[in-house]
């Protein structure tokens, strides 16, 4: 009796780690229009000026083991070149297992009639570790629950991003290679890394002088995984502040506020209120951003001041 209650455990293991690994393998962010460079290489020098950014986001409060994201991106724009560079560095944690990511952008801008287009690519790696001696087991010699099992899987994306006065829009696909996750030798099924393309658009419309609104939406697809959307409004006020609400399909209602502290420094917040049966458990997810911009003399030059909206 006790072994088959084992079997039936390892198999719901077994299946919610494919569940993870086809479900949501990639993170969520919220404040998606500011804070472009994880879901985009393209994006890559678009400030023109060196601009750096930290987010974290605490997914699901108060439920035990929930996703917790840190990202750090930084890129530039280099003068008398179409080139930008960037570097994106994540952190994903879920439970006892770490997800962190490392990757380099490069991209190059066309200018056309229609608008700035810029193309990128990027390459790096993930290291998938898990610590399975932080779980309390009752049966601590169990050969698939035990130890600390770490693989890096080297991968590589690509994107587009089209910019004028009124409207961004952009296409991405951040990882190409089907990285394996699960070795069907040490579990009962092989998990591999599903490709995601984004699609983001978004409008800007000046009510008067002190006001403007921006609606913009973010289409997620994924290999094996239902479709995905995010539909936002902001309001921004006097080029300081904005206010937004974004909904996100059958998951939750965002909230979103940014504030321009000082010509370089930039802080954005999001409150994901949980819509999805999840509610029972955890009422929604923080998310907060820091951006800070900068020129540096000799590699940008003539440059006007950082513009955050």
């Amino acid at each position: 009796m006790i072994d088959q209650i084992r079997h039936i455990g390892l198999l719901l293991m077994a299946g919610f780690t494919l569940f993870v690994a086809n479900a949501q393998q990639k993170t969520i962010i919220s404040q998606y229009m500011f804070n472009q460079l994880p879901l985009n290489p393209a994006v890559a020098g678009s400030h023109g000026q060196f601009s750096a950014t930290f987010s974290y986001r605490d997914q699901w409060v108060n439920f035990e083991g929930a996703p917790q994201t840190s990202i750090f991106s930084v890129h530039t724009g280099i003068t008398d070149t179409k080139v930008g560079l960037g570097l994106l560095v994540s952190v994903d944690e879920i439970g006892i297992h770490k997800d962190l990511g490392v990757y380099a952008s490069y991209s190059y801008h066309i200018t056309f009639p229609i608008g700035t287009l810029f193309m990128g690519l990027q390459g790096g790696f993930n290291k998938l570790t898990s610590d399975f001696t932080l779980l309390n087991l009752r049966t601590a010699s169990d050969p698939l629950l035990s130890g600390f099992v770490s693989n890096i899987n080297p991968n590589f994306g690509a994107g587009a991003y089209l910019v004028n006065e009124k409207w961004i829009a952009g296409f991405s696909a951040p990882f190409l290679l089907s990285n394996k996750i699960v070795d069907a030798e040490t579990a009962f099924s092989e998990a591999k890394e599903a490709r995601n393309y984004y699609l983001y658009l978004e409008r800007t419309f000046t009510i008067n002088d002190a006001i403007r609104l921006r609606p913009s939406t973010l289409i997620h697809l994924q290999e094996g995984a239902p479709f995905s959307f995010d539909l936002t409004a902001t309001v921004i006020i006097k080029e300081l502040v904005s206010f937004g609400v974004s909904r996100r399909n059958n998951d939750a209602i965002i909230t979103l506020f940014e504030l321009k502290i000082s010509e370089r420094l930039h802080l954005g917040y999001a409150y994901d209120w949980t819509t999805s049966d999840l509610n029972q458990f955890s009422s929604g997810s923080h998310e907060i951003m820091l951006n800070y911009r900068f020129k540096v003399k000799g590699l940008h030059k003539d440059l006007l001041c950082p513009a955050y909206f």
